[in-house]
C-alpha cells in the first residue's frame, strides 16, 4: 500500500509567528485579524502559541522572518503585507525582493514561511483580498501555515 502524508489544519499544538508590515496598515490590520481568527478557529491558543511581530514595511519582512525562524521557537511563520502599485517601479522591486527573500528563508531554515503579502494594482484589489469579495488572504495564509507545520512534523 502506498503511504500518503498530508498535513492537518489544526493549530492546537502549534506555535506560530505572524510577521506583519505596518505599511498600508488599513489593509494589513485586516489580514492580521483574519490570520488570528483562523488560528483561534482551528484550536490555537494565542496566549502563548501565537506571536505577532510588526515591521515597518514589506521589504523588512525577510530579515525579520529569518530572525524569528532562527530562534527555533516556531512551527511556521506567516508573512503579511500589502504592496500596492504606484506611479513608479518601486512596487516591482519591493514585491520581487520580499518574495525572493522569504523563499530563501524557508529553504535555509526548513521553517515553513507562508507568503501572505498582497501585491495589487489598486487599493480596491487589496481591500477585496483583505476580507471582502475575495475572502481574507491572511486567514488563508494561516490555514496554509498550520497544514505545512503539520506536514513537516509528519515527514520528520
Amino acid at each position: 500500500m502506498t503511504k500518503t502524508l498530508e498535513g492537518q489544519i489544526n493549530a492546537q499544538d502549534l506555535k506560530l509567528a505572524i510577521v506583519v508590515s505596518r505599511f498600508n496598515s488599513f489593509i494589513t490590520d485586516r489580514l492580521l485579524a483574519g490570520a488570528c481568527d483562523a488560528f483561534r478557529r482551528h484550536g490555537g491558543d494565542d496566549d502563548d502559541r501565537l506571536t505577532i511581530i510588526k515591521t515597518p514595511g514589506a521589504f523588512e519582512l525577510p530579515l525579520t522572518v529569518q530572525a524569528a525562524a532562527k530562534t527555533g521557537n516556531y512551527d511556521a511563520i506567516i508573512a503579511l503585507g500589502a504592496i500596492i502599485r504606484g506611479d513608479t517601479p518601486h512596487f516591482d522591486h519591493i514585491a520581487a525582493e520580499s518574495i525572493k527573500g522569504l523563499a530563501q528563508v524557508t529553504l535555509a531554515t526548513s521553517v515553513p514561511v507562508v507568503y501572505g503579502v498582497l501585491t495589487c494594482d489598486t487599493v480596491e484589489q487589496a481591500i477585496n483580498r483583505a476580507g471582502t469579495k475575495s475572502g481574507n488572504k491572511g486567514f488563508e495564509a494561516a490555514v496554509t501555515a498550520m497544514e505545512m507545520a503539520s506536514l513537516l512534523k509528519l515527514i520528520k
